[in-house]
């Protein structure tokens, strides 16, 4: 049910204190679709996307790529894509609240033949740029700006070279320019020099992609990605379901109680939701992957947990609603990077979980939760995505929940809200 409060749409988080029983089919990974674009944009001839996801996120990179000129074609309901590369021409891209589009795609339009114009929604222009772009201005690439809005001022082709930059605020700083090294006329040496780089999953997804497309990753050393300009070979992508967008549906058995099953779960993936097997294990749950897909159940009491979740921060707001309710307190640590997402999630999840009665504390690099008895109350999702869900997933166990602005998940898994409820009424949520 929604409503508005104030001038905001509120979404009643539906309040369930039955066991699960429930098939989620979740569509395709966020992440592989974009790079899958990206590669498919800048290879010798046509390739075919098949379960690409649709959501804001990839319909940003598709609109993107076809300002850039590039020829993408849909089939059937829209997930099986036919992507032709074409000249990179100028123009303006609308990267919204993407990482994977102001962070992708400045590599890319340097091939232009003219100039590309970033910009992006009004939370955008505070996510960190910087180091993409001054990345570029080293490898040849003259840039304007140094955030959203910035203009890179393409000339067809680009140098490359020796570069060294500090990733450890974003991944994507890393596979952005890897994505597109192949291209660059003397290839393109990436130092890393900073503290740990977070999400590495992201880039091993990246490195496995790009030699699917014939493209070689050496790492002489660690924190050092070589690539030699070769060919990047068209390609037929067959999409993984996003595990990252599986997670509050696993969670919502973790918390209820029951089993909830999410099919064609792969045997083996560097999709970093991966990870949520062994954190719903170690707070307690039972996880089986079988060729039914993952099924995680649970009696519906939970363990906190002592985690190093540098590898997978985008699950942070899953575990952290997990950790509110659980029985005993739980310390989240290694996701400072995580103060420069679509918010600052850290401060948000903080401000959120006490706003309902509970208490959780910042650190330096993560959050301390101990749980309590929670209240209800509005849930602000801060149009993050991941907000919102953590707000569904503690509204199962805590009456009254409103969670603002639920529309924000199709982000990057529109239809959100429909899934939810099917789930919780026992049927396959499709």
């Amino acid at each position: 049910m929604m409503r508005k409060d104030m001038g905001m749409t509120l979404w009643s988080a539906p309040h369930h204190e039955e066991p699960l029983e429930a098939v989620v089919a979740v569509p395709g990974s966020k992440s592989a679709t974009n790079r899958a674009l990206i590669l498919a944009a800048l290879a010798d001839g046509e390739s075919h996307i098949v379960g690409a996801l649709r959501s804001r996120d990839t319909d940003l990179m598709i609109n993107a790529l076809r300002t850039l000129g590039v020829d993408i074609t849909e089939a059937g309901d829209g997930t099986d894509l036919t992507v032709r590369p074409n000249d990179i021409r100028g123009g303006d891209v609308d990267c919204g609240l993407a990482g994977t589009v102001m962070r992708f795609l400045p590599a890319v339009a340097a091939f232009a033949d003219g100039d590309v114009h970033f910009d992006g929604d009004e939370q955008a222009r505070v996510r960190p740029q910087s180091v993409t772009l001054d990345a570029l201005r080293a490898l040849g690439v003259t840039v304007t700006g140094n955030a959203l809005p910035f203009t890179v001022h393409g000339q067809g082709a680009v140098p490359g070279g020796d570069i060294t930059l500090d990733a450890s605020g974003s991944s994507q700083f890393i596979s952005g320019l890897l994505l597109a090294a192949a291209r660059f006329s003397n290839g393109v040496t990436i130092r890393h020099s900073g503290g740990r780089v977070p999400s590495t999953p992201h880039i091993d997804m990246t490195v496995a992609m790009l030699a699917h497309a014939g493209v070689t990753v050496n790492t002489p050393e660690p924190a050092v990605w070589q690539v030699e300009p070769t060919t990047i070979r068209a390609s037929d992508w067959v999409i993984e379901p996003d595990l990252s967008n599986a997670t509050p549906f696993l969670a919502a058995a973790a918390v209820v109680g029951g089993s909830v099953t999410v099919p064609h779960w792969p045997t083996h993936t560097t999709q970093a939701g991966d990870h949520i097997r062994g954190i719903l294990a170690d707070m307690g749950c039972s996880v089986n992957l079988s060729d039914s897909g993952l099924t995680v159940t649970s009696s519906g009491e939970l363990q906190g947990i002592d985690a190093d979740l540098s590898d997978v921060g985008e699950l942070t707001p899953t575990i952290a609603a997990l950790a509110a309710l659980a029985s005993t307190p739980s310390r989240l640590r290694g996701i400072a990077h995580l103060r420069g997402h679509e918010t600052d999630r850290l401060a948000a999840l903080a401000t959120e979980i006490n706003r309902i009665g509970g208490n959780c504390e910042e650190t330096a690099d993560g959050l301390f939760i101990t749980p309590v008895t929670l209240h209800g109350g509005t849930w602000h999702s801060y149009h993050d995505h991941r907000m919102a869900t953590a707000g569904a997933i503690l509204g199962l166990r805590v009456p009254n929940i409103k969670v603002e602005d639920i529309g924000t998940t199709a982000k990057t898994l529109p239809g959100f809200e429909k899934m939810w409820a099917r789930m919780l009424q026992g049927g396959d949520a499709l």
